[in-house]
């Protein structure tokens, strides 16, 4: 069993770092289905690939309820990192979670049950953090929305394959909806409420 003491440690530098990869998730958010490259950290879980790490040491603090798909929940070291790194308190409930953890998207839940954001307060939604296999290779995607000039052209390996199709439920709900965050390894690319798929390729 792994002890608080042994866990493999976060950023080197971690004001630089912390900074650098809150620019590159802010920038990705801004320009929906651009690849940004994110600091990775000098040590993370095995389930958890570095960049997903590197925005959990950023993002997350006591203040964001944390929820962890199976993948990401069965691993006691990857429980223990997060208590001690970000001390975000990790639920049960995903219709509560700021943040939710995905390791397996072939297995990921229904949108509707996490917080989809109210009329009054939209962005008290859940963002997904889903980690894919590529975010250079597999099928290609075009985007349009707010922050992409005319259309953007995603090349992915995801999982869920249909991720896109349950997406269009942002359409509906919008201000209300959820925002995406894929990572790669130290690769991220956003997917906002408001970004729309136009065609997606083989």
């Amino acid at each position: 069993m792994t002890t608080i003491a042994e866990l493999p440690p976060g950023f080197a530098d971690k004001m630089l770092s912390a900074q650098s990869t809150f620019r590159s998730v802010m920038d990705a958010m801004a320009r929906p289905g651009s690849v940004q490259r994110i600091v990775p950290t000098s040590g993370a879980p095995h389930t958890m690939v570095r960049g997903t790490a590197a925005i959990a040491l950023t993002l997350f603090d006591h203040d964001t309820p944390l929820w962890l798909d199976a993948r990401m929940s069965e691993s006691s070291d990857v429980v223990k990192w997060l208590k001690s790194h970000t001390g975000a308190p990790v639920v049960q409930d995903s219709s509560i979670a700021s943040f939710a953890l995905i390791g397996d998207g072939g297995a990921l839940p229904s949108l509707e049950r996490f917080a989809l954001g109210t009329s009054e307060y939209p962005d008290r939604s859940t963002t997904l953090i889903l980690q894919v296999d590529s975010l250079d290779a597999g099928r290609g995607f075009e985007l349009r929305g707010p922050g992409i000039d005319g259309v953007a052209t995603l090349q992915a390996s995801i999982k869920p394959f249909d991720l896109f199709d349950r997406l269009r439920v942002n359409e509906t709900l919008f201000p209300r909806g959820i925002d995406v965050v894929l990572v790669a390894d130290d690769a991220v690319a956003a997917i906002p409420r408001t970004t729309r798929v136009v065609n997606k390729g083989s």
